[in-house]
């Protein structure tokens, strides 16, 4: 299909599953429970670092992590004993444990009582019209504190040629405001324009077949490739295509 006819097509299936009832099925809806922005974005960060196998399996994970903090993220994170954190323990996602577990806990401290916060430190680093140089210089300061080798890998790193598909969800999360009442919009110090699809297997097979991306391999550079054709459908809000991608990778088997 040409360039209008696939513009349009896309924007169909946007508006088909960019609305509510998609929280029903993914993760977001686990920062849904909350109202203050700093339970959300801890319980948005939280959620998406785990959001890799079956879907069931991630929301009910990430649920026992809002179990585990008392429902109350933002106040565990800043004033947790190390009795509270030795409780984190049992908790186990694939190959994220509780050591790892414990260690984002007192990342994101450090993040919210020395750098003003998780929105802060991507904004600093955000450039024109990109926030992957934003996540390779989050990761390292989240990983200022002392931790584990292996807990690094939670975090993915645009540098290192990922394309990081958890951490652009957690930001298209907290920085698109679609007005349906998915995404939050909460970031209003950073722009739609900036964000980079959360590229998977189901968005990258997709995107293959509707010709939006030749690449083969779902890293870095395919990400760029992708970005730029849905820039070129919508500069401004070029990551609501993901609702597309996904939804019909997901729950349309194209």
């Amino acid at each position: 299909m040409n360039k209008n006819d696939l513009k349009t097509f896309l924007n169909e299936k946007v508006n088909q599953y960019n609305n509510p009832k998609f929280i029903t099925t993914d993760p977001i809806q686990v920062p849904h429970q909350f109202s203050k922005k700093e339970d959300i974005e801890i319980a948005a960060f939280l959620s998406a670092t785990i959001a890799w196998g079956n879907r069931k399996s991630i929301i009910k994970n990430a649920k026992r992590m809002m179990d585990f903090m008392g429902n109350s993220p933002y106040d565990f994170v800043l004033n947790h004993s190390e009795t509270d954190l030795e409780q984190l323990q049992p908790f186990v996602h694939r190959t994220f444990n509780g050591q790892d577990f414990q260690t984002f806990i007192k990342g994101l401290q450090h993040i919210y009582t020395n750098h003003q916060g998780l929105e802060h430190v991507f904004k600093t680093h955000a450039q024109e019209d990109s926030l992957q140089f934003a996540i390779h210089k989050f990761k390292h300061t989240f990983f200022e504190i002392e931790h584990q080798p292996r807990t690094q890998k939670h975090i993915s790193d645009p540098f290192k040629k990922s394309a990081a598909k958890r951490i652009n969800m957690f930001l298209r999360w907290m920085v698109r405001n679609d007005n349906t009442g998915v995404d939050f919009g909460l970031w209003k110090s950073l722009s739609s324009s900036q964000l980079s699809c959360p590229l998977d297997v189901h968005s990258g097979n997709v995107a293959r077949k509707l010709g939006l991306l030749k690449r083969k391999q779902n890293d870095a550079k395919a990400l760029l490739e992708l970005d730029t054709a849905l820039r070129k459908l919508d500069s401004e809000d070029p990551v609501k295509y993901d609702f597309a991608l996904f939804g019909l990778g997901v729950f349309e088997g194209f």
